[in-house]
């Protein structure tokens, strides 16, 4: 296996290339070569439709004669894919193309056709021009004014999209305002909120410090058990918050004779 990688081969000492006989060629020889069609076409023995880019098994050769400033131009044999007549083609550098040449012909292209008109109407043109002054006069100001036209046209559009380019610019400014304003919304009502709560806080325990009487002092061991605010809010503390029991009032209750007995 690692004989068939081996680049280096060995030539004995008494090698000498020249004895080497040559292959004799012919001039012009053949070669086959793997191409697509390039350009659709129809046989012109069976009809066959053969499509741009069918790949074919060719053969090559270069053109006796013909050159384009020296450019050779080489020829093409294929075979059709339903009949098997031969076809052949051959490039085309003035174009930059194929032309077709025998066996098929090629399918109607109609952008060639306006290529074609529209090379043939500049001829014209020219023609018409070099005869008649007045006439290439009036093609002179013809193309002014069109090209004004296309200037006038195109400084419309770029004044439009700076226009444009500016109202998003704007958008953009305000919706970064809005955030912001939204921003700072929400930060006023959260202060008012916090300031609501603090003053209905500093009210409550107003009423609780009420007179003096709302500060506790108790005194306890480290061991003890923490208290409860309703065994801490006693006497003074429960008069103050409201919560302390209301004292029964002596009432005199008048009997039926008219005496007056004081309750208990």
């Amino acid at each position: 296996m690692a004989e068939r990688k081996v680049l280096n081969k060995y030539f004995p000492p008494d090698f000498d290339p020249s004895l080497i006989p040559r292959r004799k060629q012919p001039k012009n020889s053949q070669q086959v070569v793997r191409l697509m069609a390039p350009f659709s076409m129809r046989c012109n023995t069976c009809g066959e439709y053969i499509y741009k880019g069918k790949k074919f098994n060719a053969r090559k050769e270069t053109v006796d004669g013909e050159d384009y400033y020296g450019i050779k131009i080489f020829r093409f044999y294929i075979k059709c894919t339903l009949c098997s007549a031969e076809i052949t083609f051959k490039t085309d550098p003035k174009n930059t193309d194929y032309a077709a040449e025998h066996g098929a012909s090629r399918n109607f292209e109609p952008w060639r056709e306006e290529q074609a008109v529209e090379e043939e109407d500049r001829l014209a043109k020219l023609e018409e021009e070099e005869n008649n002054p007045m006439k290439a006069l009036e093609n002179r100001t013809t193309d002014s004014k069109r090209e004004m036209d296309i200037l006038d046209a195109l400084q419309d559009i770029r004044a439009r999209n700076a226009r444009n380019e500016r109202v998003g610019h704007t958008v953009d400014l305000l919706a970064d305002i809005g955030v912001e304003e939204l921003e700072n919304e929400e930060d006023n009502e959260r202060k008012r909120q916090d300031e609501e709560d603090e003053k209905l806080v500093r009210e409550v325990f107003a009423k609780v410090t009420k007179g003096g009487e709302g500060t506790v002092t108790v005194k306890r061991k480290a061991d003890d058990v923490e208290p409860t605010v309703d065994s801490l809010l006693t006497g003074s503390g429960l008069r103050a918050t409201g919560s302390a029991p209301a004292k029964k009032k002596k009432t005199a209750v008048k009997n039926a004779l008219g005496i007056k007995a004081k309750g208990r």
